[in-house]
């Protein structure tokens, strides 16, 4: 499996732009970003899994996830969906139990497919300043990328399915 990379971006004092590109069409993409029985095929950084991943994929519909890493530590993350346009749009918000900042980020997720490449577009919005920064300190970036090496896979299987 080849490694694409991640590219992370900043945008004004509050947001980040997560991009990358997969070989899939949008349609397979969207289903692993919101489909329970993907997202726990690939979701996380390499050791962690996920071992709880309710999706109401609606209008204000509800998500969480309950990650699990190899030291055995847990992680939870929940939001309501604010839009729902598939295959090419999501927004949410996000919020981790026990982060480190307070308030919830704004989560817009936008796939464009060109000649059956999907190019995926996250757009982070967190509640300040302050909090981009200590997200930017932490390993987001290699846990995204890490998650996102095991997405090509899965996506890599249900084309051939």
């Amino acid at each position: 499996m080849s490694r694409r990379s991640l590219t992370v971006t900043t945008l004004g004092e509050r947001e980040l732009v997560l991009t990358r590109t997969f070989d899939a069409p949008r349609r397979l993409v969207f289903d692993a970003l919101t489909v329970p029985e993907l997202l726990v095929r690939w979701y996380g950084a390499q050791g962690w899994r996920l071992i709880d991943c309710e999706v109401d994929l609606r209008v204000g519909g509800r998500w969480r996830y309950v990650s699990r890493g190899p030291d055995g530590e847990e992680m939870t993350q929940y939001g309501v969906y604010r839009e729902v346009d598939a295959p090419q749009r999501l927004v949410y918000s996000e919020r981790f139990v026990d982060q480190s900042f307070t308030g919830s980020s704004r989560i817009t997720t936008v796939l464009e497919e060109r000649t059956g490449r999907t190019t995926l577009r996250i757009t982070v919005r967190l509640p300040s300043a302050q909090a981009r920064e200590l997200v930017l300190s932490r390993p987001m970036e290699r846990g995204l990328g890490e998650g996102f090496d095991r997405l090509d896979a899965v996506l890599a299987d249900r084309r051939r399915q």
